[in-house]
């Protein structure tokens, strides 16, 4: 076995707390495809994708690493949102609380020595950085618009994917 038990177990909890923020972004997403809000629907189901695939990297690893995978119960998302700036300040608070908990990974690895992991993990480090930025700049241009003028923020992520 490449991973302790103990850093295995907490991977374990990692990928509920992934596949539970992959099933809190499809409920943003529906918040704002019922809203006919299209753009922002498609970004939160793509970001539900991608929590998704973040939590089959960290099954793949426990595999890899022959650490016990024991796939946690997911809680229930928050099925509705009174607001556009309610739903993506929750995104936002979701991964600033990711970013503490694979901090926390980190940790771990490092107090046990395990280089594998620390390596592993850096890429999710890395990774929540970006995170958190996309959606600290989404709700400051939600704040900006106002709930009324959401078409503008439509129109904001059209800018950006064109800018890609």
């Amino acid at each position: 076995m490449l991973i302790s038990r103990e850093l295995a177990k907490a991977f374990n909890k990692q990928i509920g707390y992934e596949f539970g923020a992959s099933m809190q972004y499809v409920s943003i997403a529906a918040h704002f495809n019922q809203h006919q809000l299209t753009l922002l629907a498609k970004l939160f189901f793509a970001q539900a994708e991608e929590e998704r695939q973040h939590a089959m990297k960290f099954v793949q690893y426990l595999l890899d690493t022959k650490g016990d995978l024991k796939l946690p119960a997911v809680p229930a998302p928050t099925p509705a949102f009174a607001s556009a700036e309610e739903a993506v300040q929750a995104a936002l608070k979701w991964e600033q609380e990711v970013t503490r908990q694979i901090s926390a990974l980190m940790d771990l690895a490092a107090k046990e020595n395990d280089h594998l992991a620390q390596s592993f993990l850096q890429w999710f480090i890395d990774e929540q950085l970006e995170e958190v930025v996309k959606m600290d700049r989404l709700l400051s241009v939600i704040r900006q618009s106002g709930e009324r003028n959401l078409l503008m923020v439509e129109a904001y992520l059209v800018h950006i994917e064109k800018s890609k």
